[in-house]
């Protein structure tokens, strides 16, 4: 089992680390990583690991066997031995970018109100797909909205429910096309917003800034048609 350290602290940037196996495919796990797991639209973090003198670059993440994390080398190189003591280093930049998109995502959802079929994270944009059958009628308006909540500066938390009260309250579920991880008897809840002034309530695995004032300016690029009932909505990091 590896110990999810970027949900304890998303800034996390660098860590010591055990090795405790390898994969069939040559990929790496640690007692604990704060190298997010590819899920949920956001992409696997990449970063390095330093040991004994020696670094290994490391391309992506993914989510192994049970609760294993994954760490996928860039190119095959020697390993890391079991038991071996390490340091791990995120790209950070990168990261953090996703933070900021995948918060503003959240905020997207409560702007436009309508049921999420999709999403996508980058480390420049993102995108939800909506189940909307007519376009957006005014892209400026739904920019400026946001933008508004993003300038409030508001906080961004985490509470945890059971699979019980999830299954009781089916409303937190926005995306219809990316159950929230159940079966382990909780649900991360990610808040936006004070429990008495709250924004948005969702239950999501991702990585988020602390507060909306750290997405900075965005804009709202193409909003695209993908079938009969839905549009995706494309939004970008102005900075």
């Amino acid at each position: 089992m590896t110990e999810v350290l970027f949900r304890e602290n998303a800034y996390t940037r660098e860590a010591e680390g055990t090795v405790l196996a390898h994969t069939p495919e040559g990929g790496i796990v640690l007692d604990g990583s704060i190298f997010y797991a590819q899920g949920g639209g956001q992409p696997g973090d990449n970063g390095a690991l330093y040991w004994d003198g020696q670094t290994l670059k490391i391309a992506t993440t993914v989510k192994g066997e049970g609760d294993a994390i994954v760490l996928v080398p860039a190119e095959p190189a020697p390993l890391p031995p079991v038991g071996t003591e390490l340091r791990q280093a995120l790209d950070w930049e990168r990261r953090y970018r996703h933070m900021r998109v995948h918060t503003a995502l959240h905020l997207l959802s409560v702007v436009i109100p309508l049921p999420v079929t999709g999403g996508s994270i980058g480390a420049e944009k993102g995108r939800l797909d909506f189940n909307m059958p007519e376009t957006l009628a005014d892209k400026e308006a739904v920019q400026a909205t946001l933008q508004d909540l993003i300038d409030r500066d508001l906080a961004v938390t985490e509470r945890w429910i059971s699979d019980a009260e999830l299954a009781a309250n089916p409303g937190l579920v926005k995306t219809m096309s990316v159950k929230p991880p159940m079966g382990q008897g909780r649900v991360r809840l990610v808040r936006i917003g004070s429990e008495t002034e709250q924004i948005d309530l969702q239950p999501c695995g991702g990585t988020h800034v602390a507060t909306t004032g750290e997405i900075g300016r965005i804009r709202i690029g193409k909003v695209e048609k993908k079938g009969a009932q839905n549009r995706r909505v494309n939004l970008h990091l102005e900075g």
